[in-house]
């Protein structure tokens, strides 16, 4: 029987768009929220309070919300976190037309955010082997990545215009995103499964389960070891080079198109990602994208503008999905369907924490090194990451099918 293309696949479709559509809203607030903040109290560490909170909530929740995921109806939870965070943008905008939106507000409103994104994307993640073939699941995981890029550009590009319009008017927008996703969801179909139902007090017990099953399969656990070290130098290094290129004079414009170049590598990156997945060995694609980032970081010392710098940026993001699609494509196929929440919960949290880590130590390096320096030093602790990948016998021996 002939296979049908994912874009003749209706429930892929309506996931597809529907998060396509909800992304670009997610990321228009969380460039106007700094912006708010700034409007409203003057202060950039309330600012700084208020995307930290979105990350902390999501941070929290990732366990929890894992093992939930494997536990409820997955397709319900993805409803109700975007009724959640429809509500919560929309009582934002609401405040704000009424000329009473307070700091505490917008902290909720961050942590409902949050929490709601600590519960969808293992929800998605373990509906989709649900929702397409096996051999059609590396081309729908980079293309749910291109979904991510596009909606990251597009809501990066619209949060600035849309807050110079009017401060409601981005999360107005945002709240009508996830209004639209909600619709979508509501017609989506997802192959019936049985749930067990425990005691809620067994949530502690399925959290270590899940914790238990991703450290005892070694190319799940070397790959996640791998990727959070990779993760934890580049963003140390993504803050330190921010600061150099001000330090050098370069315009904030140009610095911001660095930014964008970065999501367009990524985009470019997932639409051959499928390509790439089924003609490169698995150790190869991973080993790729860690050297190529190596090699190109410290390239960015002689970088003498921003669009050189996004260039290069841009190359560090163009391999990433592929050893994405090839590491979350496994381990999509060898996790249980009743533990597939708690992998998604668990990768999310490991890398999630290296994220927030990285600026952190980055900031820190900084402030002690010269640019130049700090620069040199993301970059041996990236060499020493893809040398591990390069010699370790477990990304070797990565199975090329499950």
């Amino acid at each position: 029987m002939t296979t049908v293309p994912l874009r003749r696949n209706r429930n892929y479709t309506l996931l597809w768009a529907g998060q396509a559509v909800s992304e670009v809203g997610f990321s228009t607030t969380m460039i106007a929220f700094p912006l708010l903040v700034l409007a409203i109290t003057g202060s950039p560490a309330a600012s700084g309070l208020v995307l930290g909170a979105d990350a902390a909530a999501q941070l929290l929740a990732g366990l929890p919300a894992g093992a939930l995921v494997d536990r409820w109806d997955r397709k319900r939870i993805m409803l109700w976190c975007e009724a959640a965070m429809a509500a919560a943008v929309g009582s934002l905008a609401l405040a704000l037309w009424w000329d009473s939106a307070s700091l505490a507000h917008m902290v909720l409103v961050a942590v409902i955010m949050g929490v709601c994104r600590a519960l969808f994307e293992p929800a998605e993640d373990a509906c989709l082997t649900r929702l397409v073939p096996e051999e059609q699941l590396a081309t729908a995981i980079s293309l749910n990545a291109a979904r991510s890029s596009i909606g990251q550009m597009a809501g990066t590009a619209l949060g600035g215009v849309l807050f110079a319009i009017g401060r409601v008017v981005p999360f107005l927008v945002d709240m009508i995103t996830h209004l639209i996703s909600l619709i979508s969801l509501a017609f989506l179909r997802v192959p019936y499964r049985e749930v067990e139902r425990a005691p809620i007090g067994n949530i502690g017990k399925e959290i270590a389960e899940g914790l238990r099953w991703v450290w005892s399969h070694r190319h799940v656990r070397v790959t996640a070891l791998c990727a959070v070290s990779l993760n934890f130098f580049f963003n140390a290094f993504y803050i330190v080079i921010i600061v150099l290129a001000n330090a050098r004079g370069v315009p904030a414009g140009q610095i911001g198109l660095m930014a964008a170049m970065l999501g367009f590598g990524g985009l470019l990156g997932s639409l051959l990602a499928p390509t790439l997945h089924r003609i490169l060995h698995p150790w190869v694609s991973i080993m790729a994208v860690f050297w190529m980032v190596t090699l190109l970081t410290p390239l960015t010392i002689l970088a003498p503008n921003g669009y050189v710098l996004g260039a290069l940026f841009a190359g560090m993001s163009f391999l990433a999905p592929t050893a994405n699609t090839t590491i979350n494509t496994h381990q999509l196929l060898l996790t249980p369907d009743d533990l597939r929440g708690r992998l998604s919960g668990v990768m999310n949290v490991v890398v999630g924490a290296a994220a927030a880590a990285g600026p952190a130590a980055g900031g820190v390096l900084v402030e002690f090194v010269d640019g130049t320096v700090a620069v040199l030093w993301c970059t041996a602790g990236m060499a020493a990451v893809s040398l591990l990948v390069t010699v370790s016998p477990v990304l070797r021996r990565f199975p090329v099918s499950v």
